[in-house]
């Protein structure tokens, strides 16, 4: 029994020195992985609001262009307050729905 317990003991060891070497090892996540704040807002990129939308990215710079949709470029990338995001889409909500169905 003490054998088992020793042989147990000597095995915990090695996978907690592994884990440990893994963990130091582990790269911090990209900066595109943090949300992007501003002023306590969060802002969202094309691929961001793409997805969120289930729009394609010329759809979304269709937006931007004939409906208005707010943006701001940060290095050279436009975001989108979501703030801005809300309204349009409350604004824009039959406009957009009958652009998405073909009949505008």
């Amino acid at each position: 029994m003490l054998l088992e317990k020793e042989y147990f003991d000597i095995w915990m060891r090695r996978i907690m020195d592994v884990l440990e070497r893994i963990e130091r090892n582990q790269k911090p996540p990209k900066a595109s992985e943090y949300p992007v704040v501003e002023n306590g807002e969060k802002l969202y990129d094309n691929y961001d609001l793409c997805r969120m939308l289930h729009i394609s990215k010329r759809t979304l710079q269709r937006y931007r262009t004939q409906y208005g949709l707010p943006y701001k470029m940060l290095n050279q990338k436009a975001f989108y307050r979501e703030s801005d995001v809300l309204r349009f889409i409350e604004e824009n909500f039959d406009k957009l729905r009958n652009f998405r169905k073909g009949t505008v």
